[in-house]
């Protein structure tokens, strides 16, 4: 070749760089690379579709309640759509790619289909409530009977009409113990006079939502019995559960009083109504309360202990042996005593999630299939998705799937299949394994539910591994078989023994729960996580606990972002409910000055947890840093550098408004339960009955100059309603 002449490129590479370079070619070649690297990333990371598909449908539902009206609800229907046509478009006779389309196509659909379950389901159940509070005489049928003796009353859920009104609502109301009778049962038809309420929406941003809960089951208000109903009609036979279940509750509290009795009853039929405060407070911060409410645990014992004893029974019976597979049968009577035990602790949604999850394993097992797997977990969570979708939301259902997926995952890591594999070793060194790893177990429970509890109660166990390494195995082979036991021999009269062995071993649990609560530190507060915060707290625990290999650590980044997003969340300085009369002050020492001496327990732990404190708080009257008079208290707080004036009105009487008029000139923010007069203009914030009406409770942060409502986080979902 000459110098200085152009070197020869075949037609084929000259074809070829041109096409790529047209536009849509590159567009086409770059999505192949993303292609091939997410199937790549697939397989290294032992994608399995199941459990995906439940997670995009919890997604579809929390996307519906997180977004505030049905605009945003259709869009994110229609991306959810838009993703797999996409998908099956873009990879159609792709064989290489197929994986990734059916993947993307099908979680698509799943989260479209989970905004539409949802609200379908908001829709056909959903109960508007009462305009406003009501005193009035009704009569209506009893539909459930909820028994509280240590609060000392009962609770009513009634079907009745409210004066002029045609059509029945739902209503529950409480009924002191004194006033009941046991005609009081359901299908009775009573007359009572009673003060109703709609039901209540978060006090405070962050608070529990009644009104949501209320909503979901039904009911139009809320309230209490004044005086002695009237039985106008017996009830029919109430059928066969809800006698035998409040029978059972009865009988094992005579035989066994006090604390442990109560806790006995809640094992042995569900009723938690006569647990104390105290008691329920020490589980609580001793991270034990999953304990007493009948869930996974309590199920998995009872099929577990009937698929055992089962097995070595039929085992005895040669012609049956030769004859049939023993774990089948004994699957299907382990499922049977599962059954029978959720109908009869009341089938609340924990404990039919409990006892579906528990029937696959049967199933497994009789199979001879891995019985634990997130493919299993996953089943589960779907079919109780989609009979209470809302139950996605709450608490119960967070941390009974967190718990199960920790466990599921921790145990199908590599380092703790090779840890627990068995060895040729002494009895000392195989329990020193396997105690070990309860330990770890319970600690990887305890941080995955850790972010849950903070979200929900405000306030987590800190020591909650170590006690759960106590009290689980103490309920599950010691407590329970034992009140089984006590319940057998009652039949033949001679049960004491045993109930007396109950009663010890429900003693101690207590003991392990208030030495741990006692414990300095027991105790973490963590008053306000943003729902952002809690999203990648969920979004790292789903990473670590789906995913496998090297490709689960990223779960981390979302969780140590979160982590530290938590970290610098700060604590509200005012606190301000929804009715205007209760006001919380942080900041000014270790105790929350409150406005009022609230004589509701509800108000004043609202205050508390959602300021981070606990003991007794302090009067804002007896406080030397306020002047208060008859009508209002007026304090300054150095916030932010500067210096906030607020003003807050302590009762209703009528104040001259140009007096009322100077005051709120000189203060930065005004609160009051009241309408306040156009003339009351306060530098910043006019938080009155008015303003409260409609914003609902707020959070402020003085040194932001800002403020969160409790309405910002409501949208135009039925529960909420605003003021005019």
């Amino acid at each position: 070749m000459a110098t200085g002449q152009t070197p020869s490129v075949p037609l084929e590479e000259e074809a070829g760089d041109a096409a790529l370079r047209h536009t849509p070619w590159r567009k086409r070649a770059s999505l192949s690379s993303v292609a091939i690297i997410a199937e790549r990333f697939l397989h290294d990371a032992g994608f399995d579709r199941g459990p995906w598909l439940a997670v995009a449908l919890a997604g579809g539902i929390a996307a519906w309640f997180t977004l505030d009206s049905p605009l945003p609800w259709v869009v994110a229907m229609g991306l959810g759509f838009l993703l797999a046509l996409g998908a099956m478009a873009l990879w159609r006779g792709n064989p290489e790619r197929e994986r990734l389309r059916s993947s993307v196509t099908s979680l698509g659909i799943v989260f479209a289909a989970g905004i539409a379950l949802i609200w379908a389901r908001s829709e056909l159940v959903g109960a508007h409530p009462i305009e406003r509070p009501l005193s009035v005489e009704l009569q209506g049928r009893i539909l459930e009977r909820i028994e509280q003796p240590a609060q000392d009353r009962v609770r009513l859920v009634l079907a009745t009409r409210l004066p002029d009104q045609a059509e029945a609502i739902k209503i529950r109301v409480n009924l002191d113990i004194e006033n009941d009778f046991a005609e009081f049962s359901e299908g009775a038809v009573i007359r009572l006079q009673t003060r109703l309420m709609p039901p209540a929406p978060p006090m405070l941003p962050g608070a529990y939502n009644f009104a949501r809960a209320a909503w979901f089951e039904g009911y139009a208000a809320t309230g209490s019995v004044n005086g002695q109903p009237e039985l106008i009609e017996k009830g029919a036979s109430p059928g066969l559960l809800a006698p035998l279940q409040r029978s059972l509750s009865e009988h094992v509290r005579s035989e066994l009083e006090g604390s442990a009795g109560s806790i006995a009853a809640a094992f042995a039929s569900g009723d938690r109504g006569g647990i104390s405060e105290a008691d329920e407070d020490a589980m609580r911060d001793a991270g034990l309360t999953h304990l007493l409410s009948i869930s996974g645990l309590h199920v998995s014992a009872v099929i577990a202990a009937t698929y055992f004893l089962a097995l070595k029974l039929l085992a005895l019976w040669p012609w049956l042996t030769l004859r049939v597979r023993l774990p089948i049968m004994a699957a299907g009577l382990a499922a049977l005593a599962g059954i029978g035990y959720t109908l009869l602790t009341g089938a609340q949604v924990p404990t039919v999630r409990s006892c579906v999850a528990a029937m696959l394993v049967l199933g497994a097992l009789a199979l001879g299939r891995e019985p634990l797997s997130l493919r299993m977990v996953a089943i589960a969570a779907v079919f109780v998705l989609l009979l209470w979708p809302e139950s996605l939301v709450g608490p119960s259902f967070q941390m009974s799937f967190a718990a199960v997926i920790a466990i599921v995952a921790l145990h199908g890591a590599k380092p703790v299949r090779e840890f627990l594999n068995p060895r040729e070793e002494g009895w000392l060194r195989w329990t020193g394994r396997r105690v070990l790893m309860l330990l770890v177990t319970g600690l990887v429970i305890e941080i995955a539910l850790m972010p849950i509890v903070l979200f929900h109660f405000h306030r987590a166990g800190v020591y909650g591994a170590l006690a759960n390494v106590v009290a689980i195995p103490l309920v599950t082979f010691i407590s329970m078989p034992l009140i089984a036991l006590a319940l057998a021999l009652d039949m033949v009269g001679v049960g004491a023994p045993a109930w007396w062995l109950v009663g010890k071993s429900l003693d101690l649990l207590l003991a392990i729960a208030h030495f741990t609560a006692s414990q300095p530190g027991a105790v973490k507060l963590m008053p306000q996580m943003t729902g952002g915060t809690f999203a990648l707290f969920l979004l790292g625990g789903f990473w670590l606990g789906l995913w496998r290999g090297k490709a689960r650590l990223l779960g981390f980044v979302p969780a140590a972002v979160a982590g530290i997003m938590l970290l610098l969340t700060p604590v509200p300085d005012l606190l301000i409910s929804g009715d205007g009369r209760h006001v919380g002050i942080t900041g000014e020492g270790e105790e929350l000055l409150v406005l009022r001496d609230s004589r509701s327990d509800y108000s004043r732990d609202n205050l508390l947890e959602l300021a981070g404190v606990t003991g007794e708080p302090v009067l804002l009257e007896d406080w030397p840093g306020a002047q208060c008079s008859a009508e209002f208290c007026a304090v300054t707080l150095e916030r932010g550098g500067r210096e906030w004036h607020i003003l807050m009105s302590r009762n209703r009487t009528i104040v001259p408004e140009r007096a009322l008029a100077a005051a709120c000139d000189r203060a930065d923010i005004v609160i009051s339960d009241r309408w306040l007069p156009r003339s009351c203009e306060p530098r910043w914030l006019k938080a009155d009955r008015s303003f409260l009406s409609v914003s609902g409770g707020l959070a402020v942060n003085l040194a932001r100059g800002e403020f969160t409502s409790v309405a910002q986080f409501q949208g135009e979902h039925g529960w909420w309603r605003r003021g005019d």
